[in-house]
């Protein structure tokens, strides 16, 4: 080709690119415009997610309808060709490379999700987010992948199938639609203020078994049996996968762990760089697992937990500002850029696969195994807790198994053969339906199942936990804390004598310069089975029936309840008082105010 050809192409593709951005940023204005509208409105039917797919929908239209066909359908620009290889995407105009989605959009999602990351309601609920993640993500993969190979033989019955399909690419597609994402129920609960533990099994759940599931389907395309057929089950190849995914799994944990408490920042005095260096140490972590052959997803997610626990901790007051809304921005964006793709990829992907048979089977599948998942693990999770997760719990999370960005990123990643870009295909419709139809049902759901919301009093329940978190409370609070940050007692009140020289070097000046450091605030995750206490302003009323203060309490719950309700009307007497010759109605957080000042005074 001439090199005038060579710089009239060069100069298209960068007009196309140009052209590709312009329309996400638009899409993104136009979703955040309308966001605004609804919450001005207090429209609750469809979250910004669903929102931000309609808006990729009718562009996906007008690309593909509006545009005539000798400039869309039969020119594919040089930078959007076929290309060979194991993760080959047939790209259209205004379409991606698939990696632009795990090394740049997806780790400000996982990221923020382990850094915002409530550690009260999820510790307290650590042991039954694991099963739920771990167990039962792995029964849904199973089962899913089972009778999704019923359906794929029935298809071969019935004449449907044209390409090749096998077992393990069912599997892997009952790994990558396991992986929900619940955004839209979890936006919902925060707005509405629901069950601060139903809230934590949700979110924890959909955290931890993302990194599960892209962990699975990494095993199971390594799952490579030995002879002639390489799709018949075998032992040795299946214990490898098995390997390979403990191998993945705890590589990637250790590697984001180690670099979440490596992170150490002593540029105090310039908050900008000290807040540049976190976000950089942040975003290398994703990379540097990915280039190690281990999962960035996993890595970044207890990265960002570690970073919350220690590094956070020693930030100054200005940065740790600053990185909250950082992430949480760039998480907005992200997500809602990934869902306006999801419409836009609907009527852009040329290569798509619509299967009636194979779509409504995978429908009944997702449906059977969020059920093996949710209802049998709960009822096993109840024999060992004292605080069940009750029936209409857990008809909530059955509600709520939304699948979206991550399962639609493991999707496209690869759509190089028939089995992949029916999947592909078939993921893409099940996120629309769950999104639009449960997500936008999340509301009424909560009314009809009975689901009380928090109680907005400045209230909080200690609850036990269980006696390994305790063990490693004790350890974290006594020596973790007071290495790698400035909280916590100084090591010299807790280690023993004779390491007096060792604590004192270990030890930095602002350990003592503030006395309030030494009660740990994660201390009120720790509780033993007879501190279950219920505090109210200047009262604490415990479980066994003793009061804190003025007034004894009850062992029931409606105990607890009549005697906030009458603090409650003794606070509103009196501060009514105070403000009775004033020509304004006092809120309610003023009357409290005052009564606190009264009784300081």
């Amino acid at each position: 080709m001439d090199p005038p050809e060579l710089c009239k192409e060069a100069e298209e593709s960068h007009r196309q690119d140009s052209f590709n951005m312009l329309t996400f940023i638009l899409l993104l204005t136009l979703t955040i415009l309308t966001i605004w509208l609804f919450k001005h409105r207090r429209v609750r039917f469809l979250h910004e997610t669903g929102l931000a797919m309609i808006y990729g929908l009718l562009v996906g239209v007008i690309l593909r309808y509006g545009i005539p066909a000798n400039s869309y359908h039969n020119k594919t620009p040089a930078s959007c060709s076929l290309r060979e290889g194991p993760t080959s995407t047939l790209l259209l105009n205004v379409t991606f490379d698939p990696e632009v989605f795990f090394n740049i959009l997806l780790p400000p999602i996982i990221f923020h999700a382990g850094y915002s990351l409530k550690k009260r309601h999820f510790f307290r609920n650590l042991g039954s987010i694991i099963t739920y993640a771990f167990l039962g993500t792995a029964v849904s993969c199973f089962v899913i992948g089972n009778l999704m190979y019923g359906v794929v033989k029935l298809m071969q019955a019935v004449g449907q199938l044209t390409g090749k399909f096998y077992y393990t690419d069912c599997l892997f597609f009952g790994a990558i639609i396991s992986a929900t994402d619940p955004v839209t129920v979890l936006a919902i609960f925060n707005e509405l203020h629901a069950d601060g533990d139903l809230y934590a099994l949700l979110f924890g759940e959909s955290v931890m078994n993302d990194a599960v599931a892209i962990v699975l389907s990494s095993s199971i395309v390594a799952y490579q049996p030995a002879g002639a057929n390489t799709h018949q089950f075998d032992a040795s190849a299946f214990f490898k996968s098995v390997g390979v995914f403990i191998g993945i799994f705890s590589g990637s944990f250790v590697m984001g762990a180690a670099t979440g408490v490596v992170t150490f920042t002593k540029l105090h005095c310039f908050p900008l760089l000290e807040t540049a260096l976190f976000f950089l140490m942040s975003w290398s972590t994703f990379l540097l697992a990915e280039a190690c052959g281990f999962t960035g997803v996993v890595a970044v997610l207890f990265c960002g937990i570690t970073q919350a626990h220690y590094t956070y901790n020693n930030l100054s007051e200005e940065s740790t500002k600053r990185t909250k809304q950082l992430f949480e921005v760039l998480h907005f964006l992200a997500e809602n850029f990934i869902f306006s793709y999801m419409g836009l990829a609907l009527f852009t992907f040329q290569n798509h696969i619509f299967s009636p048979v194979f779509i409504i089977g995978a429908f009944i599948a997702i449906f059977i195994g969020r059920a093996l998942n949710i209802y049998p693990l709960s009822f096993l999770l109840n024999l060992g807790r004292r605080h069940k997760i009750k029936g209409n719990f857990q008809h909530m999370m059955m509600f709520a198994g939304l699948r979206g960005a991550m399962a639609f990123a493991l999707a496209i990643r690869d759509t190089a053969t028939y089995a992949r870009q029916m999947m592909f295909t078939t993921t893409l419709l099940i996120v629309f339906f769950t999104v639009w139809v449960f997500g936008g049902g999340t509301t009424p759901m909560l009314s009809w199942l009975h689901i009380r919301l928090e109680n907005q009093r400045q209230s909080k329940t200690k609850q036990e936990s269980a006696w390994l978190f305790r063990l490693w409370y004790t350890f974290d609070h006594n020596y973790l804390k007071p290495i790698l940050t400035h909280s916590g007692p100084p090591l010299t009140s807790t280690l023993p004598s004779y390491c007096g020289p060792l604590a004192s070097c270990l030890t930095t000046p602002r350990a003592y310069e503030n006395h309030e450091q030494l009660r740990d605030p994660d201390s009120d995750l720790i509780r033993g089975d007879a501190d279950l206490t219920f505090t109210f302003g200047d009262t604490a009323i415990t479980a066994n029936g003793a009061a804190n203060g003025k007034r004894s309490g009850s062992t029931s719950e409606e105990a607890l309840e009549r005697e906030l309700d009458s603090r409650e009307q003794e606070l509103l007497s009196r501060g009514t008082r105070l403000l009775k010759h004033s020509c304004l109605k006092p809120p309610l957080w003023l009357l409290r105010w005052c009564v606190h000042a009264q009784e300081q005074v």
